[in-house]
């Protein structure tokens, strides 16, 4: 008995000394991030500035290269055939903790920091993903965790994933491919949002492709019985797809985006195109509704007497929430709290909100309760879900704009240039690295968010929607 009660009074004191040591390094990272404050939202507000879409990242991802250089980071560009895709790394050896960041802007939402429909640029870009913030954060929670491997405080190796065209594309999926995560133990992963809590959720998965219509041109009155209209071939097959919404689960959802359907009026248009993306709560639930698309697509050429192509631009998997991670993320954010607003910024709020037709109630910043994880998701997609489907990720939402404004819009470019953008920013960066340090402490917990991945995982075998070429960095908007 009493060789037992010294036993847990070692592990008792043990864990005990883990506490206190990780509460420690805690504080000293919290006031890290609040010396670097300043700097941290003079970046953002760069790569808001910059406002690049898919590939063409080139100044954000310099902005952000240059951060992790001057802050004695370990730089390596140009990663699987993306000149914009980069990892920064401080340390050595296990456990070795990946930080996502992402940098790519939204085509045709410039904006001011108004609140109020107000275009910066006209027809430019804007983050209306608040992706100016993302990266930001990540890169700044990575270099508070380096300081502390630097200074002997924690052992192991950070690395911070620089990862372009989330938006378009999906950089990630390539970087996978060129196993450019295979040594990271877990990952941590944020997003911005309208609201504050650990993320554990699934996200849908989704595929894109291309279809394309081939006819015969000729005058649209003279002699339009010799055309063969690429046209009617998109319109009847918009038709087709519009009729199936009724005939799929209510956990699908399909869009569309006409690319090019002629140039004038009075010439049948021998050539059509359109993108075209399918969603599901999974891979494996979105492939039938995919393969039914894919099939009206011949269908409408064959009415149409054109031909027809079509071509997988690429697609993502699912996000694997990990419950064990989120309930590390969940304690950390009670421990940072609310996020407090100024009578200002809850006005800005309001006025954007009224402007959206929205209810008028501010600003959410309170911290959620951990959630059930949910079989069936609403939202978006992310190619984090590729990420989670190799290595274990843990998640955060924060909030960066007032709530329920339209995501992907106007709204959210503003918010994300100002202090509300800049406040969740900061508060991820502190969340993150905070879950971070008791990831890097506690090997017990590395374990068990292993076992939930692994769990989860069981015996699926990752195959990703991935042409075997190169990423389409070329590519004609």
């Amino acid at each position: 008995m009493k060789k037992l009660f010294s036993i847990l009074f070692i592990i008792g004191s043990t864990f005990l000394v883990n506490s206190q040591s990780a509460n420690k390094l805690k504080k000293e990272l919290l006031n890290s991030i609040d010396k670097k404050s300043i700097e941290l939202t003079v970046l953002s507000n760069k790569i808001w500035e910059a406002a690049e879409v898919a590939f063409r990242e080139e100044k954000s991802a310099e902005y952000l290269i240059n951060y992790a250089e001057e802050n004695g980071l370990k730089v390596e560009k140009g990663l699987a055939g993306m000149p914009t895709a980069f990892t920064a790394t401080y340390g050595e050896g296990k456990p070795v903790i990946g930080i996502i960041g992402e940098f790519d802007a939204l085509p045709g939402l410039s904006q001011t920091t108004d609140n109020f429909r107000n275009e910066l640029v006209d027809g430019g870009a804007g983050h209306g993903c608040g992706h100016n913030l993302f990266g930001t954060a990540s890169l700044g929670a990575a270099v508070a965790i380096k300081e502390l491997i630097e200074g002997g405080e924690l052992t192991g190796t950070v690395k911070f994933f620089g990862t372009p065209a989330e938006e378009k594309f999906f950089g990630k999926l390539w970087m996978i491919r060129e196993g450019v995560f295979d040594d990271v133990d877990i990952v941590m992963d944020w997003h911005p949002a309208d609201h504050t809590e650990a993320n554990v959720q699934p996200s849908l998965a989704l595929v894109d492709f291309m279809v394309e219509f081939t006819g015969q041109s000729a005058h649209a009155s003279a002699d339009p019985w010799n055309a063969r209209s690429a046209n009617d071939a998109l319109e009847l097959y918009t038709s087709g797809i519009n009729a199936y919404r009724e005939h799929v689960k209510p956990s699908v959802r399909m869009h569309y985006h006409i690319q090019d359907a002629g140039q004038v009026v009075n010439v049948v248009p021998d050539y059509s195109r359109i993108w075209v993306r399918v969603r599901d709560i999974t891979k494996e639930g979105l492939q039938p509704v995919y393969d039914q698309v894919r099939r009206m697509a011949e269908g409408a050429a064959i009415m149409a007497n054109v031909e027809h192509k079509v071509s997988l631009i690429s697609g993502i998997h699912d996000l694997l929430p990990n419950r064990t991670g989120g309930a590390i993320m969940q304690k950390n954010l009670e421990i940072l709290g609310d996020i407090q607003y100024t009578q200002d910024e809850i006005d800005f709020a309001l006025d954007m909100q009224k402007v959206n037709g929205k209810p008028l109630i501010g600003i959410d910043g309170k911290i959620r309760p951990l959630r059930e994880t949910l079989e069936s998701p609403g939202g978006g997609s992310t190619d984090v879900g590729d990420v989670s489907y190799n290595v274990p990720v843990v998640s955060l939402a924060a909030t960066t704009a007032p709530k329920g404004v339209p995501w992907h819009s106007w709204s959210v470019v503003a918010s994300s240039g100002m202090s509300i953008g800049h406040k969740g920013m900061l508060h991820a960066a502190k969340a993150l690295g905070m879950s971070m340090i008791d990831i890097y402490k506690d090997k017990k917990l590395r374990e068990e968010i292993k076992k939930e991945f692994n769990e989860r995982i069981g015996d699926y075998n990752y195959d990703p929607y991935l042409n075997p070429g190169p990423p389409p960095i070329d590519y004609v908007d």
